[in-house]
């Protein structure tokens, strides 16, 4: 892996975990630690673009309060069904 691919890892890495919201906090860090390493890049890019909207859209959507955009839709439900299974490592 490159060093620019590592540095964006480690990038996400922290964005996943310092979100501003607690609960996104704890839902994205540990999905991210769990999952980023093995995801292709066009996965990378939607996470990446996930990481990118406002916490108070992406906690209603990940709990399915609220429906998430459909290019969200399967990964929402990826982390979604990842943080209710109570699991913190990588499948």
């Amino acid at each position: 892996m490159t060093e620019a691919a590592l540095n964006r890892l480690k990038r996400m890495t922290m964005r996943s975990w310092r979100r501003g919201m607690k609960e996104m906090d704890l839902i994205l860090g540990p999905f991210a630690e769990a999952h980023m390493a093995a995801m292709s890049p066009a996965a990378l890019d939607l996470y990446d673009a996930l990481l990118a909207e406002n916490d108070q859209d992406l906690y209603p959507w990940i709990t399915g309060a609220a429906e998430p955009p459909a290019r969200f839709a399967g990964l929402v439900a990826e982390i979604g069904t990842f943080a209710r299974s109570g699991r913190r490592n990588a499948p």
